[in-house]
């Protein structure tokens, strides 16, 4: 059964639906004007507001049928439909919707005044329509303006719709009972439409305000400002207040923006970008924004309490994107805007930002989180800011003067200008990666030419200042050249070595990029002169040089055009041949860069970070980062982002590495832990590792590929294995301050070269092997050439012969290894005598750790005495006079190329506590063999002729 209150509601929704036909038929229609569209700009708009209106009543009438309907189904059939059928309780929200849209668009044109304009086109008709507005309307006198009706018209059927809406639901929800399964939803009707009597309130309040606001305002200031979306919320002249420093002498506060006026200037800021400080003084409250900080002072705590209140409210609900519902500061929201924000925002002030658009996160009226800054003349830059400056990682494009072509920036900003790691592509498609500070290249970095330069160089080492400074090296590929040595205001200067592709060396001092002093210079052919030259290494003035066959010559040299080298002095033609080491196998660059300061630039941005107590935020800015790019996008302005991979991607978070850390600090995880932590290039060890090998394949690879570097690069390498020793400890430093733990005291000597040459050196070798022991092969060339035809030699005996030969006493020879049919002899078998001890030896070139070459050796002696002591059927200590020919004759066997480079980098590389110990008497030993087999050519040529190579069969 129905109740009364929904009869009532019937009938209402009906006189209601009638109402907004006839309002839209006698008002709304006529104040539509026929074609053709005015000619004005207020005019079309004025027609857009009126149009806006006519769609949002005809939607009002669309949902008042729609509630009508509803109402008459449940009174058809009270027992199957109940009240939940009801449009205004079911969808309550949909039915509010529509009324706010309704009076949003009525309130715009009430604004701009679009009813007394659009009226006066057709007075005449409106005077003739008075009866009919009459019976519409209550209170509309026969004196009143003509304008007004229509207006009055479009708003008070609506107002006493919802107030009788107020009225019957509270009456049903009194009839129904608190416990009737429909209470919430009544409750609910009664609650939204009693908040839409208030907001109908405000918005005709707010609308009538800004109406008679316009009135007050002439010339610039009402063109300015004269917008249907703007609404009055405070006016100065009605709550005196005083802005300072801007001696304003008008405030208006509008529902989007706070305007100042100054005589004909309209100073306007978007509410979005205004921030109201919560500290006060007195009657005064300041308010913060992008460029311009104001003191608004009121008569007394009262106004001051209201401007404060009402800004605050209005910039929170201008965040929030629509009008507080019922009115304004009302909503769940909190009472306070947000200090973080999103906005856009162009700036005007003279200075960097001039003219430029910001558009990202805010905080206080400065930029701050991610953002993106555009000027006009094309330059961008996206990325971090803090407190208005770019501070993280950012990137930023700035275009050169020919077409599409820009300058691309991938770096670490502090305090507004680069500092950290970066990486930077010029539109000369020159590529630099390396270290900033105050915007300019500082530290280490890697600066190279694009790969169609016509002078293509590459330059690896220290910056200062934006300039080449300290130790670098250069790659000239035009003159195919490469400096190794100190630099300073990007010229060379101070000791530095010269490696050119024809294999000529040259040590000595620069100055402004000139020689300066004396120097050597050694050529391809082991010659050596000493002496001064020209900027391009041509011998010029007094010197000596030194010929491999032991001639000198010493005098004055010079060129001229078309002269070739000249020179007047001694030649000396009885001299001693020279030693070796002064010529062949002399060393460059030793003494002269000492290799605990040489690549400091790499090394100190590590302890940096390990003394900052390894933060987060400053791991990509010192540690540097991956980075994926391309030539093509970064041409376009579009190139506005960087893929690159963080840490977390792969290893987790610097926390997780830390405490990965500590749960691998004992002997047997330790090996395993770094072991991971190098070869992994996001770890802060295998970041380190990698940029070493940058800087060592700078220097040794392709040009550097010098026998007279040998020693340069080889304390170069245990240097890098000490820093890195260093680098894991400062990590566990770290991760122990965090446990609220202490290191154990300072290692000594000792115990850092154990664990340096016995842990961390086997791990990283293998990323400097191919270059350093391309070095060593170079160094020995000479000597591996006569050993390799030493074993060409030796390896023409058959096995008997050969030990006859090499004075193994005849008992120690396993004959019985020996498995021979009727038509063998011993004389002709060979590769059977000591065959594991040889397959043994050979393993040792299937490893690059000195440790594990020096075990192959062990296992080598092990089976050599093995197969002695089985052939002699008793356990047999070797003495080195039967050792020395038995290992010759199992290296003999065993073939193995480049032994002496091998032996050299085993010495240069081993463990120091191993001096004097097992393994170096075994090496001593296998060097012994190397020089006896060196010399077997000279000795087979003075043997009798039954051993000559053509008998030996």
């Amino acid at each position: 059964m129905c109740n009364p209150e929904e009869a009532a509601l019937l009938r209402l929704e009906e006189v209601f639906s009638a109402t907004l036909a006839r309002v839209n038929s006698y008002v709304l229609q006529p104040l539509l004007p026929a074609a053709p569209e005015p000619s004005d700009p207020w005019g079309r708009e004025c027609l857009r507001l009126l149009q806006q209106l006519h769609k949002s009543s005809q939607q009002l009438w669309e949902v008042t049928e729609e509630s009508l309907h509803s109402l008459q189904e449940r009174l058809r059939h009270p027992d199957s439909t109940g009240l939940e059928s009801l449009l205004l309780l079911r969808d309550a929200d949909r039915v509010l919707q529509a009324h706010i849209e309704y009076i949003e668009s009525y309130t715009s044109c009430m604004v701009v005044q679009a009813f007394q304009k659009a009226a006066k086109r057709r007075s005449e008709y409106w005077r003739g329509q008075r009866k009919a507005l009459r019976q519409l309307l209550s209170g509309v006198s026969s004196e009143g303006s003509v304008g007004a009706s229509p207006g009055q018209a479009l708003h008070q059927p609506l107002t006493h719709h919802v107030q009788q809406y107020v009225l019957l639901l509270l009456s049903l929800g009194d009839t129904i009972g608190e416990h009737h399964p429909t209470q919430e939803l009544v409750v609910n009707a009664v609650t939204l439409f009693g908040n839409l009597q208030s907001f109908m309130k405000q918005a005709l309040d707010q609308a009538a305000a800004t109406q008679a606001l316009w009135h007050t305002l002439r010339g610039r200031p009402r063109d300015v400002l004269c917008t249907p979306a703007h609404r009055l919320l405070q006016d100065s002249q009605d709550v005196p207040v005083t802005v300072a420093p801007l001696r304003a002498e008008r405030v208006l506060l509008f529902d989007d923006a706070l305007v100042l006026l100054q005589g004909h200037n309209v100073h306007t800021f978007d509410l979005k970008l205004v921030w109201v400080d919560p500290e006060q003084d007195g009657c005064t409250f300041h308010l913060l924004t992008p460029e311009e900080q104001f003191s608004f002072c009121a008569k007394d705590s009262q106004g001051q309490a209201v401007w404060q209140w009402k800004v605050t409210q209005a910039v929170r609900q201008v965040l929030r994107g629509k009008k507080d519902f019922p009115v304004l500061g009302a909503g769940l929201e909190p009472s306070q805007p947000p200090a973080c924000r999103c906005a856009e925002y162009t700036f005007r002030a003279e200075g960097r930002l001039c003219q430029a658009t910001y558009e990202g996160e805010w905080c206080r009226a400065r930029p701050h989180g991610k953002g993106t800054l555009k000027w006009p003349d094309g330059r961008n830059h996206v990325g971090n800011f803090c407190q208005g400056l770019e501070h993280g990682f950012g990137i930023r494009l700035l275009p050169q003067a020919s077409e599409d072509r820009f300058d691309c920036y991938k770096c670490h900003w502090r305090e507004g200008s680069m500092c950290g790691y970066g990486i930077c592509e010029y539109s000369t498609d020159e590529v630099y990666k390396g270290y900033f500070q105050e915007g300019l290249r500082h530290g280490f970095g890697v600066l190279e030419s694009g790969p169609q330069a016509p002078q293509p160089f590459r330059y690896t080492g220290h910056w200062e200042r934006g300039q080449r400074s300290g130790y670098g090296i250069e790659e000239d590929g035009d003159r195919g050249e490469r400096y190794i040595g100190m630099w300073q205001a990007g010229q060379r200067h101070g000791p530095g070595v010269v490696v050119t592709q024809a294999g000529v060396c040259y040590q000595g001092t620069f100055q402004a990029d000139k020689t300066v002093g004396p120097g050597i210079l050694l050529s391809e052919d082991d010659s050596l002169y000493e002496g001064t030259f020209t900027r391009d290494l041509t011998l010029m003035g007094k010197g000596k040089v030194t010929f491999p066959n032991g001639f000198t010559l010493e005098g004055s040299f010079g060129s001229g055009a078309g002269r070739g080298l000249h020179t007047q002095g001694v030649l000396d033609t009885a001299a001693l041949p020279p030693d070796p080491s002064s010529t062949c196998k002399r060393q460059l660059g030793v003494g002269a860069f000492p290799v605990e300061s040489r690549w400091q630039g790499v090394y100190r941005p590590f302890q940096d970070f390990v003394c900052a107590g390894c933060p987060r935020d400053l791991q990509e800015a010192l540690l540097g980062f991956d980075v994926q790019s391309s030539r093509e996008l970064r041409r376009s302005q579009d190139y506005l982002c960087c893929e690159r991979t963080h840490p977390e991607d792969s290893v987790g978070s610097m926390e997780d590495i830390l405490e990965e850390l500590l749960q691998h600090r004992e002997p047997k995880a330790l090996q395993p832990y770094l072991r991971k932590a190098l070869s992994n290039s996001l770890h802060p060890l295998g970041k380190l590792l990698r940029t070493l090998m940058l800087t060592f394949q700078a220097t040794y690879a392709g040009v550097g590929a010098n026998k007279h570097l040998q020693e340069l690069a080889q304390e170069e390498v245990k240097q890098h294995a000490r820093e890195l020793w260093a680098a894991y400890r400062g990590l566990l430093r770290v991760a122990l301050q965090r446990k609220g733990q202490a290191l154990e005291e300072d290692e000594d000597t000792e115990t850092r070269d154990l664990q340096v040459h016995g842990l961390v050196l086997p791990l990283m070798l293998p990323s400097f092997y191919s270059e350093l022991f391309t070095l060593y092969l170079l160094l020995h060339e000479r000597e591996d050439s006569f050993y390799s035809q030493g074993i060409a030699n030796l390896s023409l005996f058959p096995d008997t012969q050969l030990l006859e030969f090499l004075d193994v006493q005849k008992h120690l020879w396993p004959l019985k290894d020996l498995t021979l049919t009727s038509n063998q002899r011993y004389s002709l078998v060979r590769d059977k005598c000591f065959l594991s001890a040889t397959e043994c030896l050979q393993k040792i070139m299937t490893t690059v750790d000195p440790r594990e070459k020096l075990e192959v050796l062990e296992r080598t002696y092990g089976e050599i005495e093995g197969t002695v002591s089985r052939v002699l059927g008793r356990e047999y200590k070797l003495p080195m006079d039967d050792l020395l020919p038995l290992l010759i004759y199992v290296v003999s066997r065993a073939r193995i190329q480049h032994l002496g480079a091998e032996i050299h980098l085993i010495r240069d590389m081993m463990d120091p506590n191993h001096t004097g110990g097992l393994y170096d008497f075994l090496l001593t030993a296998l060097e012994s063999c190397y020089e006896h087999i060196q010399k077997e050519d000279m000795r087979l040529h003075r043997l009798p002729g039954h051993w000559h190579s053509r008998e030996l069969w």
